[in-house]
């Protein structure tokens, strides 16, 4: 375990790894608000831990990277996975290095006692979210090794139990989108415990005797009060039925409640103590002046939860938790959009809302935030850190050219360039798709952490890497990435996308400028060197290249007609039977790159709307002798639904292979425009049709005796249907840089299923 974060000294950007309530109590700590210590066992470990448990039989050992399925509806079903996942973690050995860090960091406070309270982050929060408060219950145990591990080990089955599963699936959101880590605390006897709920009808404290678990298990009814806000003046007050409080020590009259190591247990309270109020009412008056000062900042709307712990021979007030904290960090905005490009990043905001054609050169090292971004944005793209659209979805443009050159965006962000001021510091986190906007101060403690591309391969743990038999293949289309990219564990490019690759060398010119002013010599020499690059660097791996799929709108000229506006525009194939001028280009580059010693390249053909369009670019083909290489290989993408209904007439026709190109398949199957954040939360790859069309091509492909690859966003952003894929057989899948290392182990895991349920078939019969 490389870190532990203290509660003094957590950032803005550790939020994702601590948790939202320990990172609300570490905002509350730092400006001097009495909270106990505490550091936080960040949400990796628990993935580490789970990485270790390695058997092939493990339910739990899969669940860091993909979904668990599971019929909620089915209870018998649901209580014997939950029973079985909770007991591996449970009888499982936490690695010395994990417990030893938490007992040496546990060993300051000179306590005898500890506290583990679970603390959540969602990558990825749904508008119906609910709250996630006594989901997870704290867990108490004595300031020993054996101790720690068991309290760890327990925390962490909690995520696994019943409950848990219901609740995350019924809220749509993955296992693998949840992050749980641990505030580890000293704890103390405490006099009482309870909570302050503040809104606009005014505030309501409630208390009971000893530790808060009577309160929130509901054994007990507590004392209340009715405050006025405005005035601190107790208008009511309520006597509760306490019948029974929770202490720290070995010797109770009621059964303990714990962990394996009996440490909190529950006694009767004597008579008199149930007739009295828990709270002291110099406790009580501590609690109004501390509420009035939480408003400041919080707001009318906020709850704290308390305690006044027995330290030493003055009790102290402590908080526990808060609730509600948005405004917590003075002077910081907020903005809510969807996490598109793994990543944090601080930086100075350049706002944008024009064309890139109408503004002045970008400068180094800003977080862009433009209404949207289109491809001929992306020879600026190189000088940012990170990305804020108002507009688009998981695989839209702005999310696919951030995931290719690695750095953090945030898509959908609404009216994110009417509240961002150009030049006021930001800090974007593309995991949980939120953009905030922070005070200078603030921002000084703010580390920058854009996401990186391995320039080798390491996995998490080290043990021995599973080969796999599908292929994993990668997308690229900038030069500049391949000394990053060629040492991953690829088998070679799946999708290299030509239109990004030009654009840095087009000088925002149209190919067709390009000829029309007589630059086609040019032309073709840049263009050919840059197709050697790829091959050379992946040799003797195979490269497909994607010919130009440009939208009529993507890359303007005044001098060539376009027929259309639209979206879809004369894309694709078609636009090379209306002119085929560039595309002769296009194919001598790919003829002198065989000619220079490379025969690894093979081409891909994009949006192919029919077999007579194919038939003609394959005559092109042919005309110039790319077939003549032996290796060479013409595919096209399977993006129009009308392949799902020609693909034997395609195949009749010459086609070599096929990879699905999911982007633009989901858009025309479900009607969604790829630039739509909105409709595409809901009408997404996972949707059945989309599903079922990849599953018809794979087997059709099969059927056909050609290879099926697929090259669009789906594996990256919805992990989870890599089984499926390799259960059905797809020769090859074509990711990002950024999500080879996690998609390699994924892929590893469902061969691994497979070979495992074919040999209790075996077995068994």
């Amino acid at each position: 375990m490389d870190k532990i974060y203290w509660l003094d000294q957590i950032k803005l950007q550790d939020r994702a790894k601590v948790g939202d309530k320990a990172f609300y109590l570490s905002k509350i700590k730092q400006r001097g608000y009495p909270v106990v210590p505490g550091f936080v066992v960040p949400e990796e470990v628990l993935r580490l831990f789970l990485e270790t448990l390695n058997s092939s039989e493990s339910l739990v050992a899969n669940l860091p990277n993909s979904s668990l399925h599971l019929d909620v509806a089915n209870w018998r079903q649901l209580q014997q996975v939950a029973g079985r996942l909770r007991q591996e973690i449970v009888n499982a050995n936490v690695p010395s290095e994990f417990v030893n860090a938490v007992f040496m960091a546990a060993r300051e406070w000179s306590t005898d006692y500890l506290i583990l309270r679970p603390t959540l982050a969602v990558a990825t929060v749904t508008q119906k979210m609910g709250n996630t408060t006594g989901l997870l219950d704290a867990t108490f145990c004595h300031c020993d090794e054996a101790a720690i591990a068991s309290a760890l080990k327990h925390t962490w089955s909690q995520l696994f139990r019943a409950r848990s599963l219901v609740f995350w699936q019924r809220m749509g959101v993955n296992l693998q989108k949840v992050n749980l880590a641990i505030l580890v605390q000293p704890v103390q006897n405490a006099i009482a415990s309870g909570s302050l709920v503040a809104n606009s009808e005014g505030w309501k404290i409630s208390a009971t005797w000893g530790l808060g678990m009577a309160l929130a298990q509901g054994e007990v009814v507590p004392d209340t009060y009715q405050i006025q806000q405005e005035t601190g003046i107790v208008l009511e007050r309520h006597l509760g039925n306490k019948m029974l409080a929770y202490r720290l020590g070995s010797d109770f009259a009621l059964d303990s409640a714990l962990v394996g190591d009996t440490c909190v247990g529950a006694y009767v309270l004597e008579e008199t103590q149930q007739q009295d109020y828990a709270l002291p009412e110099e406790y009580l008056s501590q609690i109004i002046t501390l509420g009035h000062q939480l408003g400041g900042e919080l707001g009318k709307n906020f709850a704290i939860e308390w305690t006044i712990a027995e330290a030493n021979s003055i009790p102290r007030l402590y908080i526990t938790q808060v609730s509600h904290p948005q405004s917590v960090i003075p002077n910081l905005q907020f903005i809510k959009g969807v996490g598109a490009a793994r990543g944090r990043v601080s930086a100075n905001a350049q706002v944008v809302i024009n064309s890139p054609s109408k503004t002045e050169p970008l400068p180094k090292g800003v977080i862009l935030v433009v209404p949207k971004i289109t491809p001929d944005w992306l020879p600026r793209l190189q000088q940012v850190v990170g990305i804020v659209t108002e507009q688009g979805g998981m695989t839209s443009h702005a999310a696919i050219l951030a995931r290719e050159l690695g750095i953090p965006a945030v898509v959908s962000a609404t009216d994110a360039t009417l509240l961002i001021q150009n030049g006021e510091r930001l800090l974007i986190d593309g995991d949980r798709g939120e953009v905030y906007r922070i005070k200078v101060d603030e921002a000084l403690t703010i580390e920058h952490q854009p996401s990186k591309i391995a320039s080798s391969f390491h996995p998490l743990v080290n043990r021995q890497t599973p080969m796999i038999a599908t292929q994993l293949l990668v997308n690229l289309s900038q030069s500049s990435l391949i000394e990053q990219v060629q040492n991953l564990p690829v088998d070679g490019v799946g999708l290299l996308r030509s239109e990004l690759m030009l654009l840095p060398l087009l000088q925002g010119q149209h190919p067709h400028l390009w000829l029309l002013n007589g630059r086609q010599s040019e032309l073709l020499e840049q263009w050919s060197e840059q197709i050697i690059q790829f091959a050379r660097a992946f040799a003797p791996r195979p490269v497909f290249y994607r010919s130009l799929d440009w939208r009529s709108p993507e890359l303007s000229s005044d001098h060539i007609q376009s027929s259309s506006q639209s979206i879809l525009g004369d894309r694709g194939t078609f636009s090379y039977v209306r002119n085929s001028a560039v595309f002769d280009v296009e194919l001598a580059a790919i003829a002198n790159a065989q000619k220079a010693g490379y025969d690894n390249i093979n081409l891909l053909l994009p949006f192919v709307r029919s077999v007579a369009e194919f038939t003609f670019c394959r005559q092109k083909v042919e005309q110039i002798g790319l077939n003549r290489v032996p290796k060479f290989q013409l595919w096209i993408m399977a993006e129009v639904p009308s392949v799902l209904f020609l693909l034997p007439e395609y195949v009749k026709a010459g086609v070599a292979g096929i990879s699905i190109g999911t982007n633009d398949l989901t858009q025309l199957l479900l009607g969604v425009d790829r630039e739509e954040g909105d409709l595409s939360k809901v009408l997404n790859e996972r949707h059945p049709a989309v599903m079922g069309a990849i599953t018809q091509l794979m087997e059709m492909s099969k059927t056909a005796g050609i290879p099926c690859s697929i090259c669009g966003q789906a594996p990256v952003i919805y992990p989870e249907i890599i089984d499926q894929l390799v259960q059905s057989g797809i020769s090859s899948i074509s990711v990002e840089p950024e999500a080879v290392e996690r998609t390699y182990q994924a892929i590893a895991r469902a061969e691994q299923r497979l070979i495992l349920a074919a040999a209790r078939r075996q077995v068994y019969g």
